[in-house]
């Protein structure tokens, strides 16, 4: 229909839009670049690159490293033997060894309840589920302090159940119980919040193979779900056991600081300082200093596998399928591809 007949002289139209055509330069192909020379939407000038990026640098030196160095410089600034006798003296190994038992405590029951509300809010549907989503990020949004003042007030002499505790002679606000709440409450949701995108990305559709395989629900937990989740289930207790050993706010609330009874780390550096004892609070921030790379470190290995797990979604593997029900074997498969 473009095509002019011979002899007949063509319209302007035509004209303009062959014009066109001939001054518009091709499209690239899919992979191939946009032309010599454009500038792309996030290129900028050399100058501005490294203006960010020294910029990013100082920020980090000023705010990070130059008081982490402070931190072990003082530690160790009257010696090695002034630093050993400030981690040992009683007080200090008090305050490490609650610490310990706080996080003791609280991680493994966070590993628990971070696994069941993942598996729950990401493999089944049911009344409440986004109010279960919404609880567990509480702790985010609430100050730590505001946590362990409604501790004082459940559990206080003056709280609801003060009077009870009081009369069984029981004893949770200012000693070790009423910490290791106070540490639950604050640390509860990094195991579920590291699970719950993971597995709502796997789906479902593994769990559903096993089952009509003959696999109960232990084993499908124990053989399917934990190995495709392992290592952002390690992330998250790492990221929660930072956080249990590090944690002040709540834990100042409900500890009393009771020498030798209920401080811990956080607290004992915060009233060794106060009492101007530096090089004892110094020495104890360096344990906690030195926790915090390790969980860096930690944290920077995990994630780097966790990347490399989430670039696909796991196929399921017939022959762990198979291994799921020794009873029903290779028949069983069998039967579930012929139905395929």
């Amino acid at each position: 229909m473009s095509t002019v007949a011979a002899g007949q002289r063509p319209s302007p139209l035509t004209l303009s839009r062959k014009r066109e055509r001939e001054s518009t330069p091709p499209l690239p192909l899919a992979g191939e670049g946009w032309g010599e020379g454009r500038r792309t939407a996030t290129a900028e000038p050399r100058w501005v690159q490294w203006t960010l990026i020294a910029l990013a640098l100082g920020f980090m030196t000023l705010f990070l490293f130059i008081p982490l160095a402070t931190v072990f410089a003082e530690a160790f600034k009257k010696g090695w033997q002034v630093y050993l006798t400030a981690i040992t003296e009683p007080d200090a190994l008090a305050a490490i060894k609650l610490t310990l038992i706080a996080a003791a405590i609280s991680v493994p029951l966070n590993l628990v309840f971070g696994l069941a509300a993942a598996w729950a809010i990401a493999k089944f549907d049911f009344r409440g589920k986004q109010l279960l989503l919404t609880l567990i990020d509480l702790p985010f949004s609430v100050s730590p302090v505001i946590a362990g003042l409604i501790y004082v007030l459940v559990f206080g002499l003056q709280g609801w159940f003060g009077e009870w505790l009081r009369e069984h002679d029981l004893k949770i606000i200012f000693a070790v119980p009423g910490i290791v709440l106070a540490t639950v409450f604050v640390t509860f949701p990094f195991v579920a919040r590291e699970l719950i995108p993971l597995m709502q990305a796997q789906g479902i559709e593994q769990e559903e193979a096993a089952r009509v395989l003959g696999a109960g629900g232990w084993q499908i937990l124990r053989r399917v779900t934990l190995p495709n989740v392992q290592w952002a289930l390690l992330y998250g207790v790492i990221l929660c056991n930072a956080r249990a050993m590090g944690e002040f706010g709540a834990v100042s609330v409900v500890s009393g600081h009771i020498r030798g009874q209920t401080n811990t780390m956080p607290l004992h550096i915060e009233i060794a300082y106060n009492e101007y004892q530096f090089a004892a609070a110094f020495a104890v921030a360096s344990l906690l200093a030195a926790l915090a790379l390790v969980t860096l470190a930690l944290k920077y290995l995990v994630e780097r596998r966790l990347q490399q797990e989430k670039r696909g979604i796991p196929q399921v593997d017939p022959a762990l399928a198979v291994n799921l029900n020794p009873r029903g074997g290779r028949a069983g498969l069998a039967r579930t591809r012929g139905h395929s």
